[in-house]
């Protein structure tokens, strides 16, 4: 076995093993079973979240609308159920069609308008997480059906039905990659989006459906953090967006477009989720999570342009 090539295919994960084993010796109680699965609930929002934002990274694009998509679904679902008496279900489908169309509005900006994609977003940021704020009036919204909880805070056996639904939304998002045309020509737009052009594909309408597909994979992680906190808060999703894109950047998709597995979203989603876990049971206050997070960002999107760099000399 080619040890070189081996560990340059599988760098993300050994990594990962190396934190893992790091933080257990620095603090025993990391690699408890009752630690491993509290992880892996919180791990589930950015999981869910990171596969839109894989899409739409995969074309040199960005979604700064993400974590406000997530405050957005937390504050109508919950207001739904609350104070309108609306059904679980139809809240819930509701909620997810709402997250989606802001997901058609981007895509909008972004491919019809031909509004960069940092700024389309960035106003859907602004501009959603304001309408959350209005509707709640900042404050919080409690109080729904029990069996909203089954999303969030259920488990079947020991394993949390959050980290099911990632699962199964990795699963997904693999079989979109891999498996479909539709994953052939996300990579084909990345790589070229003119020469994509050319060859007959409709770049204009798979922007559309992209930037969709980001805002139903974060309202489906809106929902299970509603689900998961038991309250609709104003501030629920914010700073996510960062999250998410560093666990995306980290785990090998390129921020030039055209290249990246959803495997290695996978292993950054798990290094993301044991750092700041790891980071918590070792007290380091939130503003060195923040300073150690932004490092991990610019070490992966700096290590990304290297290696551009080294392929095109």
């Amino acid at each position: 076995m080619d040890v070189k090539k081996f560990v340059k295919g599988n760098a993300i994960w050994l990594v990962f093993i190396a934190m893992v084993i790091v933080f257990s010796i620095a603090n025993p109680n990391f690699i408890k079973p009752s630690n491993l699965v509290a992880i892996s609930r919180q791990v589930a929002v950015y999981g869910i979240a990171s596969i839109g934002m894989t899409f739409v990274i995969l074309i040199a694009g960005i979604d700064l609308s993400i974590g406000s998509i997530i405050t957005l679904v937390n504050i109508v679902c919950a207001y739904m159920m609350v104070n309108m008496g609306v059904n679980m279900w139809v809240a819930l489908l509701i909620s997810l069609v709402i997250a989606t169309l802001v997901g058609v509005l981007n895509g909008f900006m972004v491919s019809t308008i031909g509004m960069p994609a940092l700024i389309a977003t960035f106003a859907s940021q602004t501009v959603f997480e304001g309408i959350a704020y209005l509707i709640c009036g900042g404050m919080p919204i409690s109080g729904f059906d029990k069996h909203f909880d089954m999303f969030g805070r259920w488990s079947v056996g020991i394993v949390p039905v959050s980290a099911i639904l990632m699962i199964i939304c990795f699963a997904v998002g693999s079989f979109i990659l891999n498996k479909s045309y539709f994953g052939r020509y996300f990579y084909a737009i990345g790589g070229n989006e003119e020469a994509a052009e050319l060859s007959g594909i409709r770049v204009s309408w798979m922007k559309y459906l992209i930037y969709a597909l980001s805002g139903f994979f974060a309202g489906l992680a809106g929902i299970v953090m509603l689900s998961r906190t038991g309250s609709g808060q104003a501030t629920a999703g914010l700073g996510y967006e960062f999250d998410v894109i560093t666990c995306v950047v980290l785990g090998g998709v390129s921020v030039n477009g055209g290249f990246g597995k959803m495997s290695g979203v996978v292993a950054g989603v798990l290094i993301i989720g044991s750092l700041t876990n790891g980071m918590i049971l070792m007290d380091v206050n939130s503003y060195m999570q923040m300073v150690v997070k932004g490092v991990v960002l610019a070490l992966a999107v700096g290590f990304d342009c290297l290696s551009k760099k080294r392929q095109a000399s």
